[in-house]
């Protein structure tokens, strides 16, 4: 692990500032950025879940998991959280449900900016913008949506996540192997320092252990999609760029060679690109000062280096009995959007109130089926738009490359290197619409395709996310969301006659201004999933005394009389 060394490059080392505080939890002791493993004990342990993969996706689940009073043990192959910033985009929605989990506040405390929120198009990074575009949601408030995108990090982003809940988790420990019984999973744990082993046995596992997941490969699942898509390579550096970028900040700068992202409010940056041929025998730190420009006189101070693989596909199956996958172990999307973590943090809480209904009663083992029907043609939607987008930009990044080599002169059209879907991806991040079982619709009808693409239209139908509307100055329709199914009616007494105790159900006034853009007479009602999408819809008053309790069981497949 890399120490801080003082002044500017301290931001690069350690991010002091947002460390957890000295915690024990399961067999993990944490003081500050330091883990150490305890030996672990080769006696058999039970959870209720177990999720492999302590990333941004593995922890997001673990909180929401803790919120639900389910235990789970998390445990991570890596010694301690990721010291690389890796992911860089928590987009509207991700906020939106990390508002519900109270961690909201402290990730923006943490990010930059909102003026950050845009992506910025130059030759080198001392020439002139080019082109420019916001990130929408990110640069600025939408009135979609009662809380902002933040750029941050993923190193500051995973130590706010794991501060969200006391839940044990394991750091340096790696699955092996995994068996299912009739009524759970057997995990075979190893300490990677002191190479004892474990049994855990769990009523359910969460694989968000990556692109290169183990669980997936190991359960034999396949994946489609076009696959690796080129080896890349991130540089960590240090250099005094502020003069250049402080006026015009970005959260990328995307140039002829490569493009740069700056790290942390307080300094630090970023080179990513395609790794050159010898990547064994480049010198780093003259390839990205190079790429800073001719003219800007500035030496990169490398910090470290690491080459990935930009992946694209989505696994073939998303449930194995009782192990279901989640994140870039059930999709692998291209950086370009900044799309995958934020789809990964969908994926959960998507399934971790199902996982919730299973274990605690109130909803048949059965509903996890519907996981995969509603997650996996958002997966594939997605996965297109990030590789269109991705195919994109690198073609106009070669073809720019190769005019200026050619000239020597920036040439004066330029074509700009994303399309309309690109920034304004509204329609991707708020307009998901699920068509299941655990969706009722007028009739039976199947829901219109969503569009998710440019353009979000809020819709009070059936399968979308609730639209955000303000119950009170501070408190949103989305607010009224949580470990529970929501009926949102102008009538809450008439409808309190119909609840029933068999299901977490919250009745809660829906301001009189809101009914008619939700669709709604003086006793009609929206039924909530607690994901926050629109379970069911009735127009006005109940046609029977139990229809609450129906659409209750049909949205769990209950069988509770």
């Amino acid at each position: 692990m890399l120490r801080a060394g003082g002044g500017r490059r301290e931001a690069l080392r350690v991010s002091a500032e947002v460390a957890p505080p000295a915690v024990v939890a399961g067999g993990l002791i944490t003081v500050g950025t330091e883990w150490e493993n305890p030996d672990m004990q080769e006696a058999d342990a039970e959870t209720e879940v177990l999720i492999v993969g302590g990333g941004p996706v593995g922890l997001t689940a673990r909180a929401l998991l803790s919120r639900w009073g389910v235990r789970a043990l998390t445990v991570e192959k890596h010694h301690d959280l990721s010291p690389f910033p890796r992911a860089r985009l928590v987009n509207v929605r991700s906020m939106e449900i990390y508002r519900q989990l109270g961690a909201a506040a402290r990730i923006t405390a943490n990010a930059f900016a909102p003026e950050y929120g845009r992506v910025r198009f130059r030759d080198t990074l001392y020439d002139r913008d080019f082109a420019t575009a916001a990130m929408v949601g990110v640069h600025a408030p939408v009135p979609e949506s009662p809380v902002t995108g933040v750029v941050t990090s993923q190193d500051r982003l995973e130590p706010a996540l794991l501060a969200a809940t006391d839940a044990p988790v394991r750091f340096g420990v790696e699955v092996i192997d995994l068996m299912e019984e009739a009524e759970s999973v057997v995990a075979v744990l190893v300490d990677r320092r002191s190479g004892a082993q474990t049994r855990v046995r769990a009523r359910y596992a969460v694989a968000a252990d990556g692109a290169n997941s183990t669980v997936r490969q190991r359960l034999g699942i396949d994946t489609v999609g076009p696959g690796a898509l080129g080896g890349f390579t991130t540089v960590v550096f240090d250099a005094d760029l502020e003069r250049w970028c402080a006026r015009r900040p970005a959260g990328v700068y995307v140039t002829a060679h490569g493009s740069f992202a700056p790290l942390y409010p307080e300094g630090g940056w970023a080179w990513f690109g395609p790794s050159p041929d010898d990547a064994a025998g480049t010198d780093w730190s003259d390839l990205v000062s190079r790429a800073l420009g001719p003219g800007a006189g500035v030496r990169a101070d490398v910090v470290r280096v690491q080459h990935w693989v930009m992946n694209a596909f989505v696994a073939e199956r998303f449930r194995h009995g009782r192990i279901l996958l989640a994140g870039d172990a059930a999709h692998a999307l291209p950086i370009t959007g900044g799309l995958g973590l934020n789809t990964g943090v969908a994926d959960v809480h998507n399934l971790c109130w199902k996982l919730a209904g299973a274990l605690q009663g109130w909803a048949e083992p059965s509903l996890l089926e519907t996981y995969e029907t509603e997650r996996q043609p958002v997966a594939h939607r997605t996965l297109h738009q990030a590789v269109t987008n991705t195919r994109l930009l690198i073609r106009v990044q070669n073809r720019r490359r190769e005019q200026l080599r050619n000239s020597g002169v920036a040439p004066v059209h330029v074509e700009l290197p994303w399309t309309d879907q690109y920034f304004a991806q509204l329609g991707l991040v708020l307009g998901v619409a699920y068509d299941s079982d655990a969706v009722l619709t007028p009739d039976g009808t199947p829901l219109e395709p969503s569009g998710m693409g440019t353009d979000y239209v809020p819709t009070a139908q059936p399968g979308h996310r609730m639209p955000h509307l303000w119950l009170t100055d501070d408190r949103s329709t989305l607010d009224a969301v949580g470990e529970w199914f929501t009926l949102l009616t102008p009538d809450p007494a008439h409808w309190a006659r119909y609840a029933t105790a068999s299901w977490p159900l919250h009745i809660e006034a829906l301001p009189d201004e809101h009914t008619d853009p939700c669709g709604l007479g003086p006793q009609g009602a929206l039924l909530i999933r607690p994901d926050g999408h629109i379970g069911a819809h009735w127009p006005d008053r109940p046609p029977s005394d139990t229809t609450l309790h129906h659409a209750l069981t049909a949205l769990t497949r209950s069988t509770t009389p």
